[in-house]
């Protein structure tokens, strides 16, 4: 027997605890990036599982998604391959808040989350509960399982979802949990208090499943996927070769009168509203019976029927989570048209689960008072699986350059999503689920999901997780787009009968010859509408997609050209804001300038640069010109 051997089978670079969505991603980018990573789950069978909705993306959500492919994960990927739909919501409004939503298949999507985990041979899987964290001297040294067994890493990524300390409540009755058939995770939020962490409870929920056999299709409105075009559908994943699948329907029926009646009579068993829940949940994907409560002006609510798989009849009720007792949740199903006589799969339910408070972390995700303990994913307060994953991704490539002594990951408010999300999370005191929205980024018209590519994908390739082709491709891409606007602005377009003829369909006219380029900045004509007007464009490239892709960009740079330069100046600005350090041991203790409240905010979280202090909740303008000047005449001296 080799002891060294079995030595090695509890030493790593680094642990990953949790196989959700975030768990995915750290421990994927990590192995890739040459650690040797354990990654930890209570059940090797729920690797990716969706536990609420199957969809990946929507608004806000989408740009994530693709940020999260741009920089080398693989969510992307795995919705691409397994769709059961694809739409592009909002597609009627500006660039800045249309987004990609991609129903998937459960199943699908789970075998081939486990599948990329198992194919990374830097991966070690554990079907093990975490109880404990070894610390030494403020760093992590390891892990402890049920067992007593321990397992050595000098970073350890918890990513452990809703499973932490989790309950189930269904009416008056609850029971330990994580989510409906998994275990609740118990020892770990212990092991966090005893280390000075701030744990607190946070409540989320779902729907029941129901049987599509049972459901009366006449009396609901059929909600089809985007309609392809060329055989080209809208994907997540920038890289080639994407698969083309059958998209199915998903449908709407509404609330009414009497579902309303039926919630209002039974809402003193809501757990939510008895007071046996003490989290708080989520404001933007509230709980049927607080949809009630909060908005009783109106008279219905949508309610989207969804599939949950091709292979299985089970759909899902999307929006109307619930956590009143099953009897109720029958009434109010069977009274929503179509679902009259609908078979009941699963009951709905809440979930109250701990997490940390992610004033707590550093803007890497790790935590201020252990060195090498990274957080990602629900346990920081966010809600969703693109929110997860994109945390999971940062986690795993800063654990790497934690380890090798690097800088963090540029990801910031200016450049992406991401880090409009992370740096909300360590500077906002945030007492409930966060939920990524368009309107969270003021850059939001630059952080367009279309190109998070062109602005994330070297950082990624530098990063070491984007490969040499698809930052070729990417590079292609972008030259591309910039002869097309080159040449845009060389064609010329006379105002001659033809012309005017062609124009007047759109209601626009030509006095006089222009530019193709100044055409386009007209709301009335698209590219389609130039090309009408004998613009041919050629592009070197044979890919379809890649071409529809760069004159797709190429139209909206035009058209939003002004406002895009504004917002740079912003972020220009901004930036210089950014790149005022303030010293780690700065003291604020002793700033007799500056109110109490700011002073306390500034030393819980410690913001490293003026702009991040500016961003901080509770802390004045003001205050922060008293820390400006202070660190101007330390540095003078």
């Amino acid at each position: 027997m080799n002891l060294e051997n079995i030595a090695n089978d509890f030493k790593f670079d680094c642990i990953v605890v949790g196989a959700g969505h975030a768990g995915i991603e750290a421990s994927i980018s990590s192995a890739r990036l040459g650690l040797k990573t354990m990654l930890a789950t209570l059940n090797i069978e729920n690797i990716g599982l969706m536990p609420c909705n199957p969809a990946i993306g929507g608004p806000a959500k989408s740009n994530l998604v693709r940020e999260i492919d741009a920089l080398g994960g693989v969510m992307a990927e795995l919705a691409d391959s397994t769709y059961m739909q694809l739409k592009t919501l909002n597609s009627s409004k500006g660039p800045a808040v249309r987004a990609l939503r991609a129903q998937s298949d459960k199943k699908e999507y789970k075998y081939l989350a486990r599948k990329y985990v198992e194919n990374e041979q830097n991966i070690t899987l554990k079907q093990i509960q975490i109880t404990d964290l070894i610390v030494e001297n403020n760093s992590i040294k390891g892990v402890v399982d049920e067992l007593g067994i321990e397992y050595y890493s000098p970073v350890v990524i918890l990513t452990t979802g809703t499973s932490l300390d989790g309950r189930i409540f269904i009416g008056q009755k609850s029971h330990p949990s994580g989510r409906m058939g998994e275990r609740a995770a118990y020892g770990l939020s212990d092991s966090l208090k005893k280390l000075g962490f701030t744990v607190r409870k946070l409540k989320t929920g779902t729907p029941a499943r129901i049987d599509g056999r049972t459901l009366d299709f006449s009396k609901l409105e059929l909600h089809p996927g985007d309609e392809v075009k060329n055989g080209m559908p809208y994907f997540f994943s920038y890289k080639p070769n994407r698969p083309i699948r059958k998209q199915y329907p998903c449908y709407l029926t509404k609330t009414n009168e009497l579902t309303h009646t039926i919630i209002k009579e039974n809402l003193h068993l809501s757990p939510l509203y008895s007071g046996l829940i003490t989290g708080r949940g989520p404001r933007y994907c509230p709980s049927i019976e607080d949809k009630v409560v909060r908005f009783a002006h109106n008279p219905s609510h949508h309610i989207f029927i969804e599939p949950e798989g091709i292979n299985t009849y089970e759909y899902y009720i999307q929006g109307f989570s619930t956590s009143l007792p099953v009897e109720a949740q029958f009434k109010m199903i069977h009274s929503l048209p179509g679902l009259e006589n609908v078979s009941v799969i699963k009951p709905a339910y809440a979930v109250e689960y701990d997490s940390v408070c992610a004033l707590e972390l550093d803007c890497g995700l790790m935590t201020k008072k252990i060195k090498g303990l990274f957080l990602a994913g629900q346990i920081n307060g966010t809600s969703g699986y693109e929110e997860a994953a994109a945390q999971g991704l940062i986690a795993g490539i800063n654990a790497k350059n934690y380890l090798d002594n690097k800088e963090y990951i540029k990801v910031t408010r200016a450049n992406s999503y991401i880090g409009t999300l992370i740096d909300d999370l360590i500077t906002k005191d945030i007492d409930e689920p966060y939920r990524m929205l368009t309107s969270r980024s003021e850059y939001r018209l630059i952080l367009r999901q279309d190109n998070a590519d062109l602005r994330l994908s070297e950082i990624g390739y530098n990063e070491g997780l984007v490969k040499e082709c698809d930052i070729q491709r990417k590079r292609l891409k972008e030259q591309e787009i910039e002869k097309q606007i080159q040449k845009l602005k060389d064609f010329k377009i006379t105002a001659n009968i033809e012309n005017q003829e062609i124009l007047s369909k759109y209601n626009e006219g030509l006095e006089l010859s222009t530019s193709a380029y100044n055409l386009l900045k007209r709301p009335n004509i698209n590219l389609d509408i130039i090309k009408e007007l004998g613009y041919e464009e050629e592009i070197n490239t044979d890919d379809k997609y890649l071409i529809r892709d760069i004159l797709e960009q190429s139209e909206v740079l035009i058209k939003y050209q002004g406002y895009i330069k504004r917002q740079i100046e912003t972020i220009n600005n901004q930036e210089k804001i950014e790149k005022i350090k303030i010293p780690d041991d700065f003291n604020y203790e002793n700033i007799k300038q500056i109110s109490t409240e700011s002073k306390e905010k500034l030393i819980k979280i410690k913001p490293k640069t003026i702009g991040q202090a500016l961003r901080i909740g509770g802390v004045k303008p003001a205050d922060v010109s008293v820390i400006m000047v202070l660190i101007q005449q330390h540095k003078k001296v």
